[in-house]
């Protein structure tokens, strides 16, 4: 790795242990593939730590600091990464080992599932936003659904004006394709009927948790909190307070991304995002 300051951003050796051998076989893969083209002249732990970077701090690509490697560089890897579904592995990877370090079983059986409505800025196409009319926001709508733990199973990112409905069944297919062992999921009241009826269809319970009727103010929903806390840790991540991604697959790999820095700093047992020190 280039000597540099570090950052606070930066990947330590022991994250980037946990973290190399998938990047490496990606690389070794597509230079078996013959894709690789000329010989690769940035190491992939500076790439990722400074996507990692642009990930916490929110900036724009091309203010990426100039002792990383150039921003167009960084960015193509992280587009390649993301169409090739090495996030998502990298995820699943480490949400294994989160669950095993936990004493829990490597898939889960129990799940939780939320959506929230997010503004976009300026730079993402009219075509991939639209209107979420409950809350009033014009933007992109980020469902996401997590084990017991609060790790992250799956992530949609569509139009503001996407139904819940539409997002739980993507959510839960995806959640049944990756982990084929969730048994119950629960969900709001935002969900309805299509979902309950397509989990049916996966084996999978949906359960609609609504907040007690008879309690006053603010009070803990069972399960549902789980979730809402999972959206929490994501928004440390600056790059997420809004949606700033053009393509709404990208959005759905800066989620990710935020989640596996959370997964490898739970296994390392360094610092975690808190509410009082971000």
């Amino acid at each position: 790795m280039t000597e540099r300051r570090a950052y606070l951003s930066d990947l330590s050796d022991a994250r980037w242990a946990l973290i190399a051998p998938r990047l490496s076989a990606w690389r070794q893969a597509r230079t078996d593939a013959g894709v690789s083209g000329r010989a690769p002249t940035h190491d992939l732990r500076e790439i990722l730590n400074a996507i990692l970077y642009v990930n916490r701090t929110g900036i724009a690509w091309r203010y990426l600091p100039h002792d990383f490697p150039p921003h167009a560089t960084v960015y193509g890897y992280f587009a390649a990464w993301s169409k090739e579904g090495i996030f998502t592995e990298l995820n699943y990877d480490l949400t294994g080992l989160v669950r095993d370090h936990h004493g829990r079983g490597i898939s889960p059986t129990a799940s939780i599932m939320d959506s929230e409505s997010v503004k976009t800025s300026t730079n993402v196409p009219p075509s991939t936003q639209g209107i979420d009319a409950g809350k009033k926001i014009v933007g992109r709508k980020r469902g996401i659904i997590t084990d017991t733990l609060g790790l992250l199973l799956a992530v949609a990112v569509t139009a503001a004006s996407t139904s819940d409905n539409t997002i739980g069944m993507n959510l839960l297919d995806q959640a049944t394709t990756t982990h084929p062992t969730p048994t119950k999921t629960g969900v709001d009241a935002g969900f309805k009927n299509r979902v309950i009826e397509h989990g049916a269809q996966l084996d999978v319970d949906v359960e609609i948790v609504t907040k007690n009727p008879e309690a006053k103010g603010f009070s803990v929903v069972k399960r549902r909190w789980v979730v809402e806390r999972t959206l929490g840790w994501l928004t440390h991540h600056r790059r997420l307070v809004r949606d700033y991604e053009a393509r709404p697959d990208n959005s759905a790999s800066m989620i990710t991304i935020a989640m596996i820095d959370n997964l490898a700093k739970r296994l390392t047992t360094e610092t975690t995002p808190t509410w009082r020190h971000s």
